[in-house]
């Protein structure tokens, strides 16, 4: 974690701070609970990545934020090449009304465009990102999804021929399952595991720390069944307000297959079994 000085403090849009406490936020983020004048705020820094690295979220929150509960934002910018973000404090709880929580995604998800990606690419993070428009998702998924992620795995992974082989396997099993599955260009939240939605005091949920862009909306549901959290009343509020397609639940290995894959080339060979054990099947 950066030792951030007086001086780098004084440089905040937020003044007279008081108070500086690091709390969890992520493994990506150094994050702190900072009070100023009396005000308590949730700030976010991002070592040597400058202003950009946040204005991603920043824009993923503010789309997100016109259909569900999102943090509110303070303030975003760069101090001595480090970017930060400031959000207003929130009592979060892991308990709440998973049934609306639910509700608020397909709400979220009701929300079209007429391609596929979105107007900016995002380079920063561990696993970058290039959103240029697609006017199918098919072509998105595998050219801008897979394809690049595969290749960050053979560069820093284990991955054998024959591991490739059903990587290949896998694709063509993904394009003919398209073809007979129409996708909307739905927004998305992008990165909707167990830590990236709570709950306020009053039960009511919030989702946060968004990587959006346009997609087929089965991309979302699939992650939330890589790590759990989410219970029988998430899905149930889900199909109550926009029920998924016909097939749905075997078309999500694809996109758990992806997310699996991501932790696999972030994190390591904790996740190779996993990776491993979906090509297989292909």
């Amino acid at each position: 974690m950066k030792q951030l000085t007086q001086e780098w403090l004084e440089q905040l849009p937020i003044k007279n701070v008081t108070k500086l406490t690091p709390v969890s936020g992520g493994d990506i983020n150094d994050s702190y609970e900072i009070i100023a004048d009396n005000q308590k705020y949730f700030m976010k820094v991002q070592p040597n990545k400058g202003k950009e690295f946040f204005e991603h979220e920043v824009e993923g929150i503010k789309l997100i934020g016109q259909y569900a509960t999102v943090p509110t934002i303070i303030d975003y910018g760069e101090i001595d090449g480090d970017g930060f973000l400031i959000q207003k404090w929130m009592n979060l709880s892991p308990f709440g009304n998973q049934y609306q929580l639910g509700q608020m995604l397909a709400s979220v998800h009701k929300h079209h465009n007429d391609r596929f990606g979105l107007d900016k690419d995002f380079k920063l993070g561990r696993v970058p990102k290039t959103n240029t428009w697609q006017d199918n998702w098919t072509d998105f998924f595998i050219k801008q999804r897979l394809n690049p992620l595969m290749d960050m795995a053979i560069k820093s992974r284990e991955i054998s021929k024959e591991d490739l082989n059903h990587f290949d396997n896998l694709k063509e099993s993904f394009k003919k399952d398209m073809d007979s599955h129409h996708s909307d260009a739905s927004l998305l939240h992008g990165d909707l595991w167990s830590g990236n939605f709570s709950f306020l005091e009053d039960g009511n949920p919030i989702l946060i720390d968004p990587d959006v862009y346009y997609g087929d909306r089965e991309f979302d549901i699939g992650v939330t069944t890589v790590f759990g959290g989410f219970n029988a009343d998430f899905y149930e509020g889900y199909n109550d307000t926009y029920p998924l397609d016909t097939g749905w639940k075997r078309r999500i290995q694809y996109y758990q297959f992806f997310y699996l894959l991501a932790h696999y080339v972030m994190f390591g060979d904790g996740y190779g079994l996993e990776v491993k054990s979906i090509l297989s099947q292909y």
